[in-house]
C-alpha cells in the first residue's frame, strides 16, 4: 500500500522499504538516534515533493526531511512514534540560475554544500558558508539548522545568505518566494520562519543564495596563546587592525591538538613547543597576497613584542594552509564519543565560560578532559567533555555546562539546532511567551503535527 502511494508520484524505484536500503537514512551521523520509518522516499523535483507532502497529510502520515544527514541533534532523524516517513531530498540537486550581476545563485535543496561553492567559484564569486562536513552536507539542511562554520565572524550565518526561498507548506501547497532581492519591504519576511526551523513547519526545496566578491589573497596563521582570554583580546586587536579582512578566528585548545595528531597518522604539530591554546585564523582580501602577508606578519610581530601571543607560523603554501585547516576539521572525529556541547555567550565573555565551567565540571568529575574548540569570532564554543565514560553521567554534565550559558547571557545552541537532543532542555531557557508564540507559529503551519514530530518543539 505505502509503496503504491508514493511509487505512483516519484517511481517504484525511489520508494525504499528493504531495512537493507533504509537503514543509512534512520540513523544520525553519530549513531546516537535511531528510528523507524513505513518507507524512505526519494523525490527528484518540487512537485512531486509537494505531491508526497499532500499525500502524507491526507493519510495523517508524519515526514522527517532529510539531506545530507550529517546533524548532530538527531534533527533528521524519525522518531518512531506513530507513522512517519523519511524524505530525502538528495535528488533535488540541480543549480536553477547563476545571475552574476546580481550576486546571486538559486541552488536545489539537495544540492552538495561544497558543489553550492564550486558553482560560485566557477562564476568567479565565493559563498562564505563551509564547515567540515561541507563535502556531504546538503544545503537544504544547512540552511533548515541556520548552520554557522568558520566564516560566520566576516560573513553571517546560513540566515544571512539568503534571499528567497521555495517551500512546500505541510498541505502540500508550494509558497514561491524565490526572489532575488535585497530590498522588499512588504510584510512579514516569511522565509525568515522556515530558516532554522528544522523542517517542522515546512520543506525547504530550493533557495536564493547570496553571493560575494571572491578575495584574490589570503592568509592563514596559527597561533599559540597562553589563555582563551589572550584569544579574545587577540581578536580584538586583528579586527582593530584588519578591519573586515579578518575571516575566520578559530579557538582550539591543546586537548584538541593531542586528539588530532593520536587520530590521524601523518598530522604535524604547527609548532616546535606546546602551548595551552591556539588560534587559528585566516585573513582574506582583494589585491596582493605580499601585500597581505606584511601587514599580518606586522600586526603579529607587534603582538608578539607586547607578549600577546607567545608564537606564530604563516602558511607558506595552499597546501600548508590546507594542513592547518585540516587539523581543525579534524577535531570532532578524533573525539567522537564524549559529551558534546554547541553554546554560544557573547564573545566578551567566552574565556569566562571556559574559566567558570572547567572547573566546577573538575570538581564533580575529578578525571574531566575538556576539549574546546571552535568560532570565537562569534561566541560559538564547542565544548566536549571526555572521558568516554561520562556520557553516562550527560545529564549532570550539561547541568553544569547549560547553567553556566545561562549565567553569561548565551544559547545552549548556536549551530546544531534542538532537534531531539534539546527539545526538553530548551524548554528550561527559553522565555514561556517565546514558547508560546512559537508553538502558535507551529500549530497554525502545521495544526496536524506532520512536519519533523518531536523535534524542536
Amino acid at each position: 500500500m505505502i509503496e503504491r502511494l508514493f511509487g505512483d508520484i516519484v517511481g517504484g524505484a525511489n520508494v525504499l522499504t528493504d531495512p537493507k536500503d533504509t537503514q543509512p537514512y534512520l540513523t544520525d551521523w553519530r549513531r546516537q538516534y535511531s528510528g523507524s520509518a513505513e518507507c524512505v522516499v526519494r523525490p527528484a523535483n518540487t512537485d512531486e515533493v509537494a505531491r508526497v507532502v499532500a499525500a502524507c497529510a491526507r493519510e495523517r502520515i508524519a515526514i522527517v526531511p532529510q539531506g545530507g544527514n550529517t546533524g548532530l541533534s538527531g534533527g533528521a532523524t524519525p522518531t518512531g512514534k506513530g507513522r512517519e516517513v523519511v524524505l530525502a531530498l538528495g535528488r533535488l540537486n540541480r543549480i536553477r540560475a547563476l545571475d552574476r550581476l546580481n550576486d546571486t545563485l538559486t541552488v536545489e535543496a539537495g544540492c552538495v554544500l561544497a558543489n553550492v561553492q564550486a558553482a560560485a567559484d566557477e562564476a568567479g564569486r565565493l559563498f562564505p558558508l563551509s564547515l567540515a562536513a561541507e563535502g556531504s552536507c546538503q544545503i537544504g539542511g544547512n540552511l533548515s539548522t541556520n548552520a554557522g562554520g568558520i566564516n560566520v565572524l566576516r560573513y553571517g550565518t546560513a540566515r544571512e545568505q539568503v534571499l528567497g526561498l521555495e517551500v512546500v507548506l505541510p498541505d502540500g501547497r508550494v509558497w514561491d518566494g524565490l526572489r532575488g532581492l535585497r530590498k522588499d519591504n512588504t510584510g512579514y519576511d516569511l522565509k525568515q520562519l522556515f530558516l532554522g526551523a528544522e523542517g517542522t513547519l515546512g520543506i525547504i526545496t530550493a533557495a536564493v543564495l547570496r553571493l560575494h566578491p571572491k578575495p584574490s589573497a589570503s592568509v592563514t596563521a596559527w597561533i599559540a596563546l597562553q589563555s582563551a582570554a589572550a584569544a579574545v583580546e587577540l581578536l580584538a586587536t586583528l579586527h582593530e587592525k584588519l578591519g573586515e579582512r579578518l575571516s575566520a578566528f578559530e579557538l582550539l585548545a591543546r586537548s584538541c591538538v593531542d586528539a588530532v595528531l593520536k587520530f590521524a597518522p601523518g598530522t604535524q604539530d604547527p609548532l616546535a613547543a606546546v602551548h595551552p591554546w591556539y588560534v587559528l585564523t585566516e585573513i582574506a582580501d582583494s589585491g596582493e597576497e605580499l601585500t597581505l602577508r606584511d601587514r599580518v606578519e606586522k600586526v603579529l610581530a607587534d603582538c608578539a613584542e607586547r607578549g600577546a601571543i607567545e608564537d606564530a607560523v604563516l602558511a607558506q603554501s595552499g597546501e600548508q594552509a590546507r594542513a592547518l585547516w585540516r587539523i581543525r576539521e579534524t577535531v570532532p572525529e578524533a573525539q567522537f564519543t564524549n559529551v558534546k556541547h554547541d553554546v554560544s555567550v557573547p564573545v566578551s565573555k567566552t574565556a569566562e565560560f571556559i574559566e567558570r565551567a572547567g572547573p566546577r565540571l573538575a570538581a564533580k568529575f575529578p578525571d574531566v578532559r575538556i576539549y574546546a574548540f571552535g568560532h570565537v569570532g562569534d561566541g560559538n564554543i564547542h565544548y566536549n567533555i571526555g572521558p568516554e565514560g561520562l556520557v553516562f553521567e550527560r545529564p549532570a554534565v550539561n547541568r553544569i555546562v547549560y547553567d553556566t550559558v545561562a549565567e553569561l547571557g548565551g544559547s545552549i545552541s548556536a549551530e546544531h539546532g534542538l532537534g531531539q537532543l534539546k527539545r526538553d532542555e530548551i524548554l528550561r531557557h527559553k522565555p514561556a511567551i517565546e514558547l508560546e508564540l512559537m508553538r502558535a507559529l507551529k500549530h497554525t503551519l502545521d495544526p496536524h503535527n506532520l512536519m519533523n514530530p518531536g523535534k524542536v518543539l
